[in-house]
């Protein structure tokens, strides 16, 4: 796992518009079944009602059995005798009850047709390949095992500099670090390819010879750097079987988000 989150930026928010139950709703509809469970008395709800929370709970993992429909069956009753008592207290009336009633229905309406959309909109294999290959030339075929000191000026970084060249240990002077992530394992950012850093880090760190550290302060938009290469090793790039569900996860976030950003722009948003 850690060597995927390393290949794939972090999947695109707006592909939360399609995922939950309610992405049910674009599947072909199945033909209705008659619910198994015993009868107690009159049901109050539709089959259509039955049908749906059924198959909500067996993709969910649960069994379908007589007792998931005995619970199916009393859910429904139950919720209908509720919904009949506040009708008559008038709360479907009540301004706040109606918005947050509208707002649901917006979020069913949305879901439904950002799913519509999708797929309508496929991503092909050949698509999913090209970002991978992509994405793999960035990272390159090595990985740096790399520490580094991060400080507001570069006089104290030549201080720590001049203090490592007098034979006082890396961890020791990492303690003066504002990186409070890695300063506590002695300044060290684990093993990570080039494209996981700025462009004048990286540019030091894979001219940096095993073991040695930078004689010069190194500049980036977060401060001033020592670093220092403790290993290099060959690349292990996950497969691309492994990420092609990370890979087509970003990808549809991709085409959702190229969409919304037409449709504000068609409408002046």
């Amino acid at each position: 796992m850690h060597k995927i989150s390393l290949f794939l930026a972090s999947a695109a928010a707006s592909a939360a518009l399609i995922s939950g139950p309610l992405a049910f709703a674009q599947e072909p509809k199945a033909k209705p079944t008659k619910s198994e469970a015993p009868s107690k008395g009159k049901d109050l709800y539709s089959q259509s009602y039955f049908d749906f929370m059924l198959k909500q709970r067996t993709a969910q993992g649960q069994p379908d059995s007589p007792e998931l429909r005995n619970a199916v069956r009393d859910e429904l009753n139950t919720r209908e005798l509720l919904v009949r008592e506040a009708k008559k207290q008038g709360l479907e009336k009540n301004p706040a009850v109606k918005t947050e009633m509208d707002l649901t229905s917006q979020t069913v309406l949305v879901r439904a047709f950002m799913a519509d959309y999708i797929k309508a909109h496929p991503v092909s294999d050949d698509q999913l390949r090209k970002e991978y290959d992509t994405i793999k030339s960035q990272i390159g075929d090595k990985e740096y095992k790399v520490r580094h000191i991060l400080v507001d000026k570069e006089d104290e970084a030549k201080e720590i500099i001049a203090a490592l060249q007098k034979g006082e240990k890396f961890e020791k002077l990492a303690e003066r670090s504002k990186d409070t992530g890695s300063k506590i394992n002695g300044g060290d950012l684990d093993w990570n390819a080039p494209a996981n850093f700025v462009k004048p880090f990286s540019e030091v760190m894979v001219s940096l010879q095993k073991g040695k550290f930078t004689t010069t302060p190194v500049q980036t938009q977060f401060g001033w750097h020592v670093i220092q290469l403790d290993d290099v090793r060959e690349a292990k790039v996950p497969g691309f079987d492994e990420v092609k569900p990370q890979l087509a996860q970003r990808a549809q976030g991709q085409i959702v988000e190229q969409y919304l950003r037409e449709l504000r722009s068609r409408n002046g948003y």
